[in-house]
Formats: C-alpha cells, structure tokens, sequence
C-alpha cells in the first residue's frame, strides 16, 4: 500500500528501503553460517526451547512444528511455541538462538512484561490501521483531498505505526532473555551464545527496519495532507 501513488515524498523512505535490504541480508547471511554450526551438547532448537520453558516453570506452553523458513513466533493466545522445521530439528547455534527468542516470549507472557501487553492490545487496531489507513487517505486525496477521510487515514495508520514502534523493546528484550538463559542453563557455551547472538542482532535490524519504514510513511502522509 505505500506505493499507491508517485510524488517527491517517496525519497523519504529511501533511508528505510536502504536499511530493509541490509537487514534481509544480514538476517539471511548470519543465519546461514551459524546454522552450520552445531551447539556442543546437540540439542535441537525443540528440545532446547523446551528446556528453557519447563525450568521457568512454563509446561503448560506447547511446541508445534510448522512449515516456512524462519516463520517462528509464540502465540500468547494458545500457549503455543511454534517453530519452523529448519529451527526445531537443526541443533546448530543459530536455530538454539531462535528457539531461545521465542521462548523468551512465552516468559514475557507469563510474566506480564508491559510492553508486550501494550503490543497485543494495538494488534486489532494496528491490522485495520495498516491497510485501511492507506486507502482513507488515498480516497480522501482523490476526492478533492478531503480532509476527513485524509486525517482520519493519518488516525487510522498511527495505530499501525504504534504497534512496530512497541515491537522493538519487545523484541529486543525477548533476545536479551534468550542469550542469559541459553547461557545460564549450559545449552550454549559463552563461545557458542557470541554467535546465537550475532543471529539475534541481525533478526532485530529487520523490526527496526519495519519501524523506520512505518514512521517515515506516516511523515509522508502528513506531508502530502499538509501541502495544499
């Protein structure tokens, strides 16, 4: 949706479609060299994640398997950790690192961690925002620019906005609690957790990416509303 219509204030996203190719890069290089890493004590990515789970106390959280390439998430809802067959069958540095990432947030859920909270309250209003916002305003600018529909598709993107703005303190420290517990509970030796953490790393330059993206098109909208 951000490209429905051409005009100067697209070099405003420049610095976010610059930094979006290095992230993919970055995220797709470091894991393809950590995942020909084996950890040590050769558990896989499953066994690790549940590991960490059960020790914090978590057995209630389930892990299922699922199809796609790095398609790992946790589903606060279910009580689901659900990891990509590449991460929980391969025992390399790299998909221990992931499955830690995830498993740090079933901690963040169980602990009540604010911004996660504040995250799962926006995700409504941020997948309406992300879509629909575009097309009020693009409607409002067709239409004799409009200032309701404009404004209120400014309104409507914020929220989108919000939600990838909250999801880097999430996800920083979801990463930050994988990397102590892999470390703490002897899955990774301190010279295998530099290199889960270099997977890390680059997997957070892709939210940062998603949110320099997000605030400079919402600086675009208001540009384009403003210059009348």
């Amino acid at each position: 949706m951000p490209f429905l219509f051409w005009d100067w204030t697209l070099i405003l996203l420049v610095p976010a479609l610059i930094l979006t190719a290095y992230a993919q890069f970055k995220v797709s290089s470091t894991f393809k060299k950590y995942n020909k890493v084996p950890s040590g004590r050769g558990l896989t990515g499953a066994q690790g994640a549940r590991m960490l789970l059960d020790s914090a106390g978590l057995n209630n959280v389930g892990i299922e398997l699922i199809g796609g390439r790095l398609s790992d998430n946790y589903d606060p809802r279910s009580k689901t950790l659900r990891l990509s067959e590449d991460v929980g069958n391969s025992n390399s540095l790299a998909a221990l690192g992931v499955a830690a990432h995830e498993a740090g947030h079933a901690l963040q859920d169980a602990q009540g961690y604010a911004p996660m909270k504040v995250r799962s309250t926006l995700v409504p209003a941020a997948n309406i925002g992300s879509n629909a916002g575009f097309i009020l305003f693009f409607v409002g600018l067709l239409f004799g620019r409009n200032p309701v529909l404009m404004n209120l598709g400014i309104v409507l993107f914020s929220a989108a906005v919000a939600f990838t703005v909250i999801t880097l303190p999430v996800e920083i420290n979801a990463s930050r609690r994988a990397l102590a517990m892999l470390s703490d509970k002897g899955i990774l030796v301190s010279q295998e957790v530099d290199g889960a953490r270099k997977v890390l790393q680059a997997a957070a330059l892709t939210y940062l990416a998603a949110a320099l993206m997000a605030i400079l098109n919402l600086v675009r909208l208001i540009v384009i509303s403003r210059n009348r």
